[in-house]
């Protein structure tokens, strides 16, 4: 959450800083970057939340937890490479999208274990 509510603060500050008032999403290039990182990484939180919850539950609680900080990690080099250049944001999407592959992986795997268990 301390992530989403840092994110949304950059945006208020870019606002201000190029005088683009809300609703308006288009200005300045800067802002532009600024403000589809931040919907960027708002648009796949919930994905990460829940994943990271099944996969804590039902697979390992230690190995998930290193998994959602390096995830976190890589969301926020991806929101500060795209805020300077949209190209800046590659290396940390692929390793956030690589993350959220592995939380899927480990959720399944936790879940498959827990119900064949039975």
């Amino acid at each position: 959450v301390l992530f989403l509510a840092y994110f949304a603060m950059q945006v208020i500050y870019a606002r201000r800083k190029y005088k683009i008032a809300p609703p308006e999403t288009r200005g300045h290039p800067e802002f532009e970057r600024t403000f589809r990182a931040q919907a960027n990484c708002s648009e796949y939180f919930p994905i990460f939340i829940s994943l990271l919850w099944v996969a804590g539950i039902f697979f390992h609680q230690g190995v998930t937890a290193a998994c959602g900080l390096l995830y976190l990690y890589s969301r926020l080099k991806y929101f500060q490479g795209y805020t300077q250049a949209a190209q800046g944001r590659l290396g940390p999407l692929y390793a956030s999208a690589w993350l959220l592959w592995l939380l899927l992986g480990l959720a399944l795997s936790g879940l498959l274990a827990h119900f064949l268990e039975l």
